[in-house]
Parts: C-alpha cells; structure tokens; sequence
C-alpha cells in the first residue's frame, strides 16, 4: 500500500512537472511584456503631456543601430524556439517584449530627462509618493477579493479634503463630500445583492428621488436663466412623472405577483416605454453641465428603481450624489494649486466643451484624478456585488418587465443594470476632465498605467489548482481587469454621447393671419 501512495505521489509530481515545465519562462516573458509596455505607456505620458522634458533630436546612427540590435535578439529567440520545436503561441509570448522595449529604449532622452528631473526632489516626497500610489492600487486589488476594502478607500477619500487643506476654502463642500464618502462606504459592507429584498426600500428611494427632482424644478422655475425654455421644463416634468411611473409599477407588480395574480400588463407596458425612454430623454435636456447630468441621472434611476429588489435602489442616488460633489471638488482643487481659474459651473455648457483647443499640461494632482476615476468604477461594480452574484442573480430583478424564464433577454437587463452606476461615474468624470481643461487621451494613459499593473498583479493570482469556483474567480479577475482599459474607453465614448449631443424637436411655428 505505501508503495502504491509513493508510486501515486509520484505520478501526480511528473504530471504537475510537465504541465508547468515552461510555466516560469513564459511568465517571465508575459511580465516583460507588461512591464515594457506600462514603462512606454509612462514614457509617451511625460513626452507629449508634461513639461518635464526637452525636445531632443533623434540620432540616426544610434537609431539604426538599436533597431539592428532588437532584430538580432528577435532573431536569437526565434533560434531557441526552433531548437525546442515549440508550439507557434511561444513566438507570440516571447517576441512581443522585443519590440515594446525596443520602442522604451529609444526614449532613452526622455528617461534620462526624468531621472534628472526625480534626482532634484526631496527623496521623502518621491518615496511618500511611490509608497501612496502602491498602496492605492493594492486597495484596487484587494476590493476584487474583499468588498470591504473599499470602504477603506472612501474613508480614506472621506479625509482628503483635512489632509490637503481643501476644507478651509470650501468647508461646506468639503463637509458634504466627507458625508457622502461615509454613506457610500456602508454598502460595501451590506451583502450582495439579491439575499435580501426589500421592496419598501426601493418605493422609499423612488419617493425620495421624486421629491429631490420635485425641489430641482422648483429651482429651475425660479431661476432667471435666459437659455430656459418650457421644452426643458416639459422634459424635467416627464422625467419626474417616469419616476414616480416606476415607484408605483414596482409597488403594484410586487403586490400583485404577492397575491399570485401575475404581472400587469400595464405595469409591463410602463416598464418598456420607461426603459426604451429612458436613453432618449437626458438627449432632449439642456446641455449645461449639472442639467444635463441630473437629466441623466434621473432617466437612469427610473430604469434602475424597476431593476431593484432591494438596498441597492440607493446605491445610483448616493453615488451621484457624490459624483456631483466631486466635479466641485476638483475646481477647488484646481484653485488651491493655483492651475487655472475656477469656472462657473452653474453655466458651463457641455457643448462648447469640445471646441477648446487649448488643454493644459498634466499635473501631479491629475494622477489622483485618474485613480479616483478607476477607483469609483471600481465601487460602481463591487459596491452591490461581486462576480458570483452576477452569475447567479436573482431573476425578482426582473419581475417588472417580465416573468417568463427567457435567459438572454434577463441577462441583457440585468448587464443594464450593472453598466448604469458605470455611466453615471464616466459622465462626471467627463465632467471633471472638461472642466478641468484635460484632454480625455492624457486621463485615459494615466488610467491605462493604472489598469495594466493591476493586471500584471492579477497574472500573477491566477489559479490552476483547487476548486473550480478558485480557478475560475482567479481568471474572471484578471480577464475583467485586462478588460477595463477597453471598457472604460467605451464608457467614455457613451458619456460623450450622453452629455455633448442634444436632439432638437422640432417647433410648431405660428401662422399670423394677414
């Protein structure tokens, strides 16, 4: 018997041996890959969006004889892999570093720039520097596995405003973004969405909702603006009859289906047109910046209340909430360093944001901007949930819209209802780039180094062994986390959409009798 365990045991480490033979030489080869390409990424964000280096002419000869020399070591790995007769995706692995490094090493001028440049710093700032940005990206990573994490992060984003003394020229701003921070962070902590219904809850965020967009109104109506009209008053007024529309439909579909009378045909009609509606609207509103967005958020929020069961109606509410806060954050930020001058918010119009030409250079403080941006998109996906409740959701999300089992049609409204707190987060962080004179492309570099390390961490926590809901949770992580960068651009594109472009009805004109 011990003889057959030895045998066993052995068998199972030949086995593991073989299959992970080549595993350490094409990790290596994956992370340079990673590495090159995050340090190119750094390299081309401080060549053409800081002032940080100077312009230097290229040298043909040492051109020349670097690529040759890039050419030689593509050569000698294709060589190597010849010899061992490996398969074509080992070319693939262990070329790709080649010309990415390749493309770093010519950028040699503008490394040599920044050292210069990291050599004239305190060597505490540069140290505190590197020790907050790890740390800020290890709290990313760690909210993948523990939601908690993130109400680490918020607590800690509740303090920015003490710690950068923002508080003391905006301290009622700054009082509200603490409390906002506070409530976001208690869902984090809440279980994942589905466990527990609450209905009350829900009807009790669409009243709320409605009486917010209620007091909005009452503010538009009262407000000597020449560029109001009774259009974006007519399309507020259908807005806030969509929510109360949508508050009463989940009350009225839950009682029914309570009572085992099935679901309202009327309530499924209103949930439809709510739905097909809710994208159309915020287009007809006025592009100023916070009518606009509100216009935005309570087209999404109408869909959102008939997709909810339970705590996580307030979620969108709270998270726009601080959304709003934010976008006046950042001005006060601007101001404090003393890098523009601080706009009226109130009339900034969205549509003559895309005609400046002229975007400022990259500061430090924007990095923070970048990580805030990922960090909310971040609490927009795992601030109600994880990837196992994604994957098993509760179909009561979908009750107001239909109850016959159809699994495509209940999984494409519950991705509508994921993607909406992302489209609310990627509209004010349009908001803030605009505002703030930053070029999208600067933003999104920045936003891309951030992602690209946090892939690199994930390569490195992907499983082969142990239960298949580890193996599989370890490469959801890393392909959601290598797919960021992508749908994070495509977010941005929506938001553009959303925000930029109005759709002009067209105007009975008055015939006068002659």
């Amino acid at each position: 018997v011990s003889l057959c365990k030895t045998l066993i045991n052995l068998a199972l480490e030949g086995l593991s041996y073989y299959h992970t033979y080549d595993r350490l030489f094409l990790g290596l080869s994956i992370a340079m890959g990673f590495v090159g390409w995050t340090t190119y990424v750094i390299l081309v964000i401080i060549k053409t969006h800081t002032n940080l280096t100077k312009t230097v002419q290229t040298n043909n000869k040492e051109s020349t004889v670097l690529f040759y020399s890039s050419a030689f070591v593509g050569m000698i790995i294709v060589f190597f892999l010849l010899i061992q007769t490996c398969p074509w995706t080992y070319y693939v692995y262990c070329l790709l570093p080649v010309p990415v490094w390749y493309a770093v090493v010519r950028e040699l001028p503008v490394i040599q720039d920044l050292a210069t440049n990291l050599m004239s710093l305190h060597i505490g700032q540069s140290i505190g520097f590197l020790l907050v940005c790890t740390l800020g990206i290890e709290i990313l990573v760690f909210s993948f596995f523990y939601r908690s994490t993130l109400t680490i992060g918020l607590l800690v984003f509740a303090g920015w405003p003490v710690i950068t003394q923002l508080w003391v020229q905006a301290k009622t701003t700054a009082l509200i973004w603490t409390l906002l921070c506070v409530l976001l962070a208690i869902f984090p902590l809440m279980p994942v969405v589905g466990r527990e219904p609450n209905i009350p809850l829900v009807i009790a965020t669409g009243l709320l909702t409605f009486l917010i967009s209620c007091f909005s109104l009452s503010s538009l109506c009262k407000s000597e603006n020449k560029y109001r009209n009774n259009e974006d008053l007519k399309v507020r007024f259908y807005q806030m009859l969509s929510i109360a529309l949508s508050t009463y439909v989940v009350s009225s579909t839950h009682d029914s289906l309570k009572n085992k009378q099935g679901l309202p045909v009327l309530n499924q009609t209103i949930s439809w047109m709510t739905l097909v509606s809710s994208s159309v609207l915020p287009l007809l509103s006025p592009t100023f910046l916070f009518q606009r967005l509100f216009s935005i958020l309570l087209s999404l929020m109408s869909t959102y209340l008939l997709l909810s069961t339970g705590y996580e109606a307030l979620f969108p509410l709270v998270l726009s909430g601080l959304m709003f806060v934010w976008i006046n954050m950042e001005q006060e930020a601007l101001q404090h360093y003393g890098l523009s001058f601080k706009p009226k918010l109130a009339v900034f119009n969205f549509a003559y944001a895309t005609d400046i030409t002229q975007f400022r250079q990259l500061h430090l403080d924007d990095i923070r901007r970048s990580f805030f941006f990922v960090f909310f998109i971040v609490t927009a996906f795992f601030g109600t949930g994880n990837i196992a409740s994604v994957n098993s959701f509760d179909p009561a999300s979908v009750y107001c819209f239909l109850t016959v089992f159809s699994p495509f049609m209940m999984g494409g409204l519950l991705v509508l209802k994921v993607v909406i707190p992302f489209v609310l987060v990627s509209c004010a962080f349009e908001a803030v780039q605009v505002t703030t004179q930053l070029s999208s492309k600067s933003l999104f570099l920045i936003v891309l180094v951030i992602s690209d390390i946090m892939a690199l961490h994930f390569f490195f926590l992907v499983k082969d062994y142990g239960s298949w809901l580890d193996i599989g949770t370890s490469i959801s992580h890393y392909v959601l986390v290598m797919s960021l960068t992508i749908f994070m651009m495509l977010m941005n594109g929506l938001a553009q959409l959303l925000t930029a472009k109005r759709l002009e009805l067209p105007r009975r004109t008055k015939h006068h009798s002659t």
